[in-house]
């Protein structure tokens, strides 16, 4: 069951696609953190998912917003698929220990061995303001995660 909105994100530190240690500890105080989870990299969803953020990326990538994305795949998976599809922001790798972010976070599926569809807007304070969980097959509506930014830096 993911984490509820209105409790503390817990914190983590993983490799992103290039090798660079990322913690979410390090936004605290400086930015809100679209924290998105997604089963796999190379698959129709999560790609079309991932490259329509892409295409929106300054709504998601800012002064005030961060947007970190985390798979299970491993570091060397996501930096091939980043520059297949022209990703510019951090794609994390939940491989080793595996699944453990994923898991903190309510949003592994033991069976399949992946990150659901989750996706989790945490505040400067590190606080989880806004979430929504889909089934594997089914697409987020990243109209939803602007709407959830607007909402905190309206605040």
């Amino acid at each position: 069951m993911a984490i509820e909105v209105g409790t503390k994100a817990p914190d983590f530190e993983l490799k992103d696609n290039h090798g660079r240690t990322v913690r979410l500890a390090d936004y605290r105080g400086e930015k809100n953190v679209v924290l998105l989870f997604y089963p796999f990299a190379f698959t129709g969803v999560c790609t079309g998912e991932l490259c329509a953020l892409r295409d929106e990326l300054p709504a998601f990538v800012n002064d005030s917003t961060q947007l970190l994305a985390v798979s299970n795949d491993s570091i060397h998976t996501l930096r091939v698929f980043a520059e297949q599809e022209g990703l510019e922001y951090p794609l994390l790798s939940d491989f080793w220990p595996h699944g453990e972010v994923s898991r903190a976070y309510g949003v592994f599926d033991e069976d399949k061995g992946c990150a659901l569809r989750g996706t989790f807007v945490i505040d400067k304070e590190g606080v989880v303001r806004w979430s929504v969980l889909n089934a594997l097959p089914d697409a987020r509506d990243l109209n939803e995660y602007a709407t959830a930014l607007g909402a905190l830096d309206a605040g």
